[in-house]
């Protein structure tokens, strides 16, 4: 499952808007598993070390991907002040087996790294979304989470 440059900058745009805070989201696929759209939604309970998707938020994506004839397929978040590892809150709190797990993570703010993840019976194993470009610079976004 490839992550479009266009998605992955949706995705760190919002993570860098929320910080301190994580950012979350949902990420919808097609029927090929192609990701198609990237759900920046709220963080429920405006933490630095947590996240919780707002529910009317995930109904919203929800509703508007079946819509487009996708589904939910993946999630994402970020780590304000560290790598993009899965934490063990992370494996406990999966959402959904079988998705991706994307995570931006802000341990260097310049050059946030993102990562995809697999969360199967408590493991992370690293699925790697494929990316064409670099991360735009902190300088090139705006702040404040939306």
């Amino acid at each position: 499952m490839d992550l479009s440059v266009h998605i992955r900058d949706a995705i760190v745009t919002h993570a860098r808007r929320c910080l301190p805070e994580e950012a979350c989201g949902l990420l919808a696929v097609d029927e090929t598993g192609c990701i198609r759209a990237a759900y920046a939604l709220t963080n429920a309970e405006h933490s630095s070390t947590a996240f919780t998707i707002d529910p009317d938020d995930h109904f919203r994506a929800l509703t508007d991907a079946e819509a487009m004839g996708w589904r939910i397929g993946g999630v994402f978040h970020s780590h304000p002040v560290t790598a993009a590892v899965p934490s063990c809150t992370d494996v406990a709190k999966m959402l959904e087996s079988g998705w991706l797990h994307v995570i931006v993570g802000f341990a260097d703010r310049e050059q946030p790294e993102v990562r995809g993840w697999r969360i199967e019976g408590g493991v992370a194993t690293e699925d790697i979304p494929g990316v064409a470009s670099p991360v735009a610079s902190a300088a090139e976004e705006g702040g404040g989470c939306p």
